[in-house]
């Protein structure tokens, strides 16, 4: 038994609009019908369906009798139940008035209010593996939809995972058993299925599908797709002995609407769980949530941890943002696991502990680099260093720098982990400081580069390649692409320019910072 309050919100407003809530009021029980000239027999705790109910006088009279067999409230199609007298009558009488949008139908209604007095009864009900909340609802409809088509029911959602299934699976064949075993239709079945066009014939929104038996003993199948308001959101499929007579089809697909409302509530509800855990990672990775925090509702556990920061295309766009949605669905197939995921600034981050397991980093890193995108160069991944769980900020502001001198092309690859290139960010960051102090402007820099700017002449890189290479002409040549004895002149020309004595430590330790802050900063 629930509130009458937790079950109007259950349902939600696309159905139901609370006219009046007494503030003290039954527990919901049961929904009952009252028959056309007939309450029928109420009890404490009823939800009266007005289905026949189109007058006001014949409302008061429900509402009152309602009222006094303890009724928890009346529901009445709008706008009737908006109309002044009925709303004073229920006031008076102490009973809830609850308003039906017009277009609802009551055998629908039926349903989807059972289903929620059921859930709330047993909110206890283990769920099953991986299906979330409302889980219970969701196996019970299917049983309900299985009963009224007579046959074993599946609620899949749009990418061909199962979400509920009904009982008398023992019934069907070998193709919807693997369907159940693996959550979702295996790769064989479903191309036969495509190759049939039934997914075609789903997306442009067909009332109900059949396909006939298979030659390798695949049964028939009925299949209805979800909607709400335009949009695909899954289908039932029942696996039939043959052809369906008309009423059972359309018994079928009349389940829909009802399975669509569950199918959002669901939806919404894994999204607000989403956003909580998105929000208490971004605390996490600001340094600003406890370890403790992060382990109990973020499924962490103890051990070192990197920070992964993906880049794609769109950026910090609704598009981009859809992007690393996919990205993360196909990510999650390649590991076997969802991970600690959240959307920042444009950026996908992710939190993987270190080791070789399921959703480590090394299977991550595996799958990332083996995932097919679109515009391939648009996908950069930067992992942060290994680090206990109360760092995780520290690793964070590590895949940024990495991510950094990808995107600046100083390193190459699509995957990098910061304890890889840490040759990378030392030069970086010294370049980085001595850019900040203007070390560039001192000594001869300033004319050399000018004559490479007015003349073409290319010392700047000569010289940092001849820095590079002490004592080892031949492999600066070949840096550079030129002949030795290109080399050697250039040299010579550069030193009639500004007079440098290369024989002191000194000058050529400083010269090399000048010039690795010129390219690195």
């Amino acid at each position: 038994m629930g509130s009458l309050r937790s079950v109007v919100d259950r349902v939600g407003p696309t159905l139901l609009h609370a006219v009046y809530l007494p503030e003290q009021g039954p527990s919901v029980a049961d929904v009952v019908i009252a028959e056309p000239g007939s309450p029928g027999q109420l009890a404490a705790g009823d939800l009266v369906l007005a289905v026949a109910v189109t007058e006001q006088a014949e409302a008061v009279d429900l509402l009152r009798h309602s009222a006094e067999r303890g009724a928890a409230a009346v529901l009445l199609k709008q706008p009737l139940a908006e109309a002044q007298p009925i709303r004073r009558a229920a006031r008076t009488a102490g009973i809830g008035l609850i308003g039906v949008r017009a277009a609802t139908s009551w055998a629908q209604l039926v349903w989807l209010l059972r289903t929620v007095l059921d859930a709330i009864t047993d909110e206890s009900e283990a769920l099953d593996e991986g299906a979330g909340p409302g889980a219970g609802d969701l196996f019970r409809l299917a049983d309900a939809v299985a009963s009224v088509v007579d046959a074993p029911v599946t609620i899949e959602d749009t990418n061909s995972r199962v979400l509920a299934y009904s009982a008398r699976q023992d019934l069907t064949d070998p193709a919807r058993v693997s369907t159940i075993m693996g959550r979702r239709i295996p790769d064989d079945v479903l191309a036969k299925f495509r190759s049939r066009g039934v997914f075609r014939d789903l997306s442009r929104g067909r009332q109900t599908i059949f396909v006939p038996a298979q030659r390798d003993g695949t049964l028939p199948r009925l299949i209805v797709p979800i909607r709400m308001g335009g949009e695909l959101l899954g289908s039932m499929w029942a696996v039939v002995s043959g052809p369906v007579s008309e009423e059972r089809s359309a018994a079928f697909a009349d389940a829909a609407p009802v399975v669509a409302l569950h199918l959002l509530r669901r939806r919404a509800h894994a999204d607000a769980q989403r956003r909580a855990s998105a929000e208490l990672l971004r605390a996490v990775l600001q340094g600003k949530a406890s370890p403790r925090t992060a382990m109990a509702e973020l499924g962490l556990e103890e051990g070192p941890h990197r920070v992964v920061v993906i880049d794609t295309a769109g950026g910090d766009t609704p598009g981009g943002e859809g992007l690393r949605l996919a990205l993360l669905e196909r990510i999650s197939q390649g590991i076997g696991r969802r991970p600690v995921a959240a959307d920042l600034g444009g950026l996908l981050y992710a939190v993987v502990p270190e080791d070789g397991g399921p959703g480590g980093w090394p299977e991550l890193r595996a799958a990332l680099a083996a995932t097919p995108a679109e515009g391939e160069d648009e996908l950069r991944v930067a992992a942060g260093g290994a680090v206990e769980l109360g760092e995780l900020a520290t690793s964070r502001v590590q895949a940024e720098e990495t991510l950094g001198l990808q995107r600046a092309g100083i390193v190459a690859g699509r995957v990098a982990g910061f304890d890889e290139v840490w040759t990378a960010l030392t030069l970086h960051r010294a370049a980085t400081a001595a850019a900040a102090a203007r070390v560039t402007e001192l000594g001869p820099l300033a004319a050399i580069r000018a004559q490479d700017e007015s003349g073409g002449t290319g010392y700047v890189e000569t010289l940092y390649e001849w820095l590079r290479h002490p004592g080892d002409p031949r492999a600066a040549a070949r840096a550079l692409r030129i002949h030795p004895n290109t080399l050697r002149y250039r040299m010579r020309k550069l030193l009639e320019l500004v007079p440098l004595d290369l024989e002191d430590p000194d000058v050529r330790i400083a010269l090399l910072t000048q010039l690795i802050t010129t390219r690195w900063s």
